[in-house]
């Protein structure tokens, strides 16, 4: 036990115990009594059953403040206030992780050396909070705090558009790196052809990997642009001098090829580079939901994401190029021409490396159908749950959960009642913690629990369960917090403590009897 630890338990045996003394009633006080040691399972005490496993994922947008800050300009004190309260609402209906976007396009929701601080913040490009924090850091904090995965969400190629009426700051990309960005219609994007490009954006993802305590890197489904009738075709896009370049270095591939290539080539970079530096923090795509048009059979022709964003996440998912797909499957169950359940079954069908596979779900009304959002996010995630390799959700966006007027929280509270650890991730390594380290003490009918880690691999998270009479309730917490006080009655009959990893892994449980 840890002289921490040690003091802990002093402390609070002196508020069980000790400080009744200045009560008239002290000498009515129950004894202090040190519980027997947490046992093996071997030794017949009843061991918890396996914690669930599912992820609960929620997208909170910086870009146009979809989401947080809900506008720009807001002070430090009030943007922090938005940020916990959505942190809070995501542990209240217990979600487990939040993927917050920190690069929505070549600026910074963090302090970074490489981009300039996002207008989203504060209104200018360029311009700090005030008074300064880091608002990076400062949601990895809380999120850990309340037991949630923190993802860091970047856009990898996308430049504010070109009509932007705010002034860039000095070290936007658009004026340190000029030679890296095209122009399009209203597009700016970094060209994903250029290897220059593609290193930038690398080494902006790898400074946030090295530098803060993230569980993950996300990035969505922004590569090539959009299509826009009478504005872009992808057939336009300026990139004839490096396709030229590429053709005269004896490249065989086509031009579409070429540019699948320069994505495929990104997609696996970054991968590569992430483990490399931290192999416990995952890499997840949230792709368009639809690979190509006809796959499933009977998906209509619909935006051709292989086509014309050369995104070929059919690649990624089978190469194990990712730790998760988040497919955007953005359309009702009732919309037969993109259908919900036919996607997701075939999604699944091609998940043949058995990464994790967690749809993107959206919230909201859809265009054209009349569904109601709660009862569509109850059947759409019910049919996730009732989808063999697929093993949790993404929901858009975080606006929708916060608030109540359509009902989709209250669903929410019913669906995810009950607490969840992400799913683990083996190929990221099986190594666990070792069995928690236990002490606990009984006054009267109050028990005090204290536990740490044996050394080895670090903690994430701890699992606590109770014993009530054949039932187990299970609670999540934090790597933080290692004590408890139990004052419940009954009291459980047994009590076990389960150390978690960072990929998810379980150490044997502290498993103890509570004395009658």
């Amino acid at each position: 036990m840890t002289k921490r630890t040690r003091q802990a338990f002093g402390l609070t045996l002196l508020l069980l115990a000790g400080c009744a003394n200045s009560s008239p009633h002290a000498q009515t006080s129950p004894p202090v009594t040190a519980l027997p040691p947490s046992h093996p399972a071997s030794s017949g005490l009843p061991n918890p059953p396996p914690p669930d496993r599912e992820f609960r994922g929620l997208w909170v947008a910086s870009f146009a403040n979809l989401d947080w800050p809900s506008r720009p300009g807001l002070d430090t004190a009030q943007q922090k206030a938005e940020l916990t309260a959505i942190l809070d609402r995501a542990a209240l209906l217990h979600f487990n992780a939040v993927i917050l976007q920190v690069r929505p396009a070549c600026d910074a929701l963090y302090d970074s050396k490489l981009e300039p601080w996002s207008e989203a913040l504060s209104g200018k490009m360029g311009v700090a909070p005030k008074p300064f924090y880091d608002p990076l850091a400062f949601a990895v904090a809380e999120a850990h705090q309340r037991g949630l995965e923190l993802h860091a969400w970047f856009n990898p190629f996308r430049v504010r558009p070109r009509d932007d009426k705010t002034p860039a700051a000095r070290n936007y990309v658009t004026a340190a790196h000029p030679e890296l960005v095209r122009t399009t219609g209203n597009y700016q994007i970094l060209d994903p052809g250029d290897p220059r490009s593609r290193g930038w954006s690398l080494a902006v993802i790898l400074d946030v990997v090295k530098r803060y305590d993230i569980d993950g890197v996300h990035i969505d489904d922004y590569f090539y642009p959009y299509p826009v009738k009478g504005v872009y075709r992808p057939e336009d896009f300026p990139d004839g001098a490096l396709w030229e370049r590429y053709r005269k270095q004896g490249g065989k591939l086509t031009r579409n090829d070429w540019r699948r290539e320069n994505v495929n080539t990104f997609v696996q970079l970054v991968y590569a580079s992430v483990k490399k530096e931290k192999p416990w923090v995952k890499f997840g795509v949230s792709p368009f939901g639809i690979w190509r048009p006809g796959h499933p059979a009977g998906v209509a022709v619909s935006l051709d994401s292989y086509g014309s964003l050369y995104s070929d996440s059919l690649n990624w998912l089978t190469n194990g190029w990712v730790d998760y797909l988040s497919p955007q499957l953005y359309w009702p169950v009732a919309d037969k021409e993109h259908s919900f359940a036919a996607l997701l079954q075939w999604w699944s069908t091609q998940n043949t490396r058995n990464r994790h596979l967690w749809p993107g779900m959206k919230m909201e009304d859809w265009p054209g159908f009349t569904e109601d959002p709660a009862q569509e996010t109850a059947r759409e995630i019910d049919l996730i749950r009732r989808q063999p390799g697929a093993s949790g959700v993404t929901l858009w966006r975080a606006s929708s959960m916060m608030h109540a007027a359509n009902g989709v929280a209250a669903a929410l509270a019913r669906l995810y009642a009950a607490p969840s650890l992400t799913p683990a991730s083996p190929w990221l390594g099986n190594r666990a913690p070792g069995e928690p380290l236990v002490t606990s003490r009984k006054s009267g009918r109050d028990i005090f629990i204290a536990w740490n880690s044996p050394g080895g691999e670090p903690v994430r998270q701890w699992v606590l369960q109770e014993d009530l009479g054949g039932h187990w309730k299970t609670e999540i917490l934090p790597a933080a917090q290692t004590n408890r006080l139990i004052t419940a009655t009954p009291l459980p009959q047994t009590i076990a403590i389960t150390a978690v990893s960072r990929v998810g892994n379980l150490s044997p449980p502290a498993v103890f009897a509570i004395p009658r």
